[in-house]
């Protein structure tokens, strides 16, 4: 079920912040009438895809700040082990210098409030608990406004990659929105016509294009 126009799911967690620096109680809390959130979910530490789409988060981070927008990353990894990889040069598998939020989700409650874990609790036939699936992360990305309202979601398999460029395109359309209170078109970017949300102002938009 998607979580669009719902109030992010709350939560409270360890994360390591600034690249070096464990802290036992985060939240998106902070956050709210300050600034939009880009929150996304990856599968593991220490893989593959992950490090390719974290460290492409940190190079466009400046961005994302001067939108006035947090990055934050959560897997279900141990704050530990985020720590560790995050010491870890970038030549030996690692994402040394990313600076933004990465969240432990050890629990994997917070990627099942948000829709994204890949699998699921059930009993087997002799009753005993078990998990079917993978106890990790989709690679969900979600756009939440300054009123806590996820505005945007995506969830890609674990195989699939996502393109940093398109969230900024999204934050753009977003904050453009509620700037001006018009709607924005198919392959909208920053600097091109937006349109009223209107027959007349749809029709006119087409006349131009």
């Amino acid at each position: 079920m998607s979580l669009v126009g719902k109030k992010a799911p709350l939560f409270t967690a360890p994360a390591v912040v600034n690249g070096d620096e464990i802290v036992e109680s985060f939240s998106l809390d902070q956050y709210l009438g300050q600034k939009e959130v880009v929150f996304f979910f990856y599968p593991k530490d220490f893989t593959f895809v992950c490090p390719t789409e974290i460290l492409a988060f940190q190079e466009k981070l400046a961005e994302f700040e001067k939108r006035g927008v947090a990055v934050v990353g959560a897997s279900t990894d141990t704050e530990e082990t985020h720590l560790a990889w995050l010491m870890t040069d970038k030549n030996k598998g690692g994402i040394e210098g990313v600076t933004y939020p990465l969240v432990a989700d050890t629990s994997k409650t917070i990627a099942n409030n948000y829709g994204v874990l890949a699998g699921d609790w059930d009993y087997d036939e002799e009753g005993q608990l078990s998990f079917k699936g993978l106890p990790i992360a989709f690679r969900g990305t979600f756009l939440i406004d300054k009123e806590g309202t996820v505005r945007h979601e995506t969830i890609n398999d674990l195989p699939l990659g996502r393109n940093i460029d398109e969230m900024i395109r999204l934050v753009d359309a977003l904050q453009y929105v509620e700037k001006h209170g018009e709607v924005c078109p198919a392959n909208w970017e920053e600097g091109k016509d937006a349109m009223q949300a209107t027959r007349e102002g749809v029709a006119d938009y087409l006349s131009k294009h």
